[in-house]
């Protein structure tokens, strides 16, 4: 699978998300926690964010060509671009700027071992803590789609 995809034209359904979108599970405690990480850091407020639960994160999943029973990558859209695996961690560092930004290091892995990992991670998501979450922190709340 790749970990880069250009955006295909977006069904009507999507035709209205913003450029700059986080999809991430929301029962996921590493999930939510990096989509709230993400909205504290993200000074320009540029991205918004959608539960990968929801009717909205499901058809994303599909139209990216992901199984949204799995949710096993986050998907980060960035200026009209979507990333999965380890690229989706990469790129959302990168748009956040300094410091966050020296996390682009990563990229330097062999794309292989950089989504093996990130892989071993997703698969074990549920493991490294609670399955469920604290409710959205209120920079998350009012950034989050329905």
């Amino acid at each position: 699978m790749e970990t880069r995809r250009n955006v295909k034209p977006a069904p009507p359904a999507l035709a209205h998300l913003p450029d700059n979108l986080i999809v991430f599970d929301g029962i996921c405690v590493l999930c939510s926690g990096f989509a709230r990480f993400v909205a504290r850091h993200d000074r320009t407020a540029g991205f918004r964010f959608v539960d990968a639960h929801s009717d909205i994160g499901q058809a994303l999943y599909r139209h990216h060509g992901l199984d949204p029973q799995k949710m096993e990558t986050n998907i980060v859209i960035c200026r009209g671009r979507a990333y999965t695996k380890m690229a989706s961690f990469t790129a959302a560092m990168k748009s956040l700027g300094w410091p966050w930004k020296a996390l682009t290091v990563l990229d330097l892995l062999p794309r292989r071992l950089a989504d093996w990992t990130y892989d071993r991670i997703a698969q074990n998501r549920y493991r490294f803590g609670r399955r469920t979450c604290p409710l959205p922190s209120a920079a998350l709340k009012e950034r989050l789609l329905d």
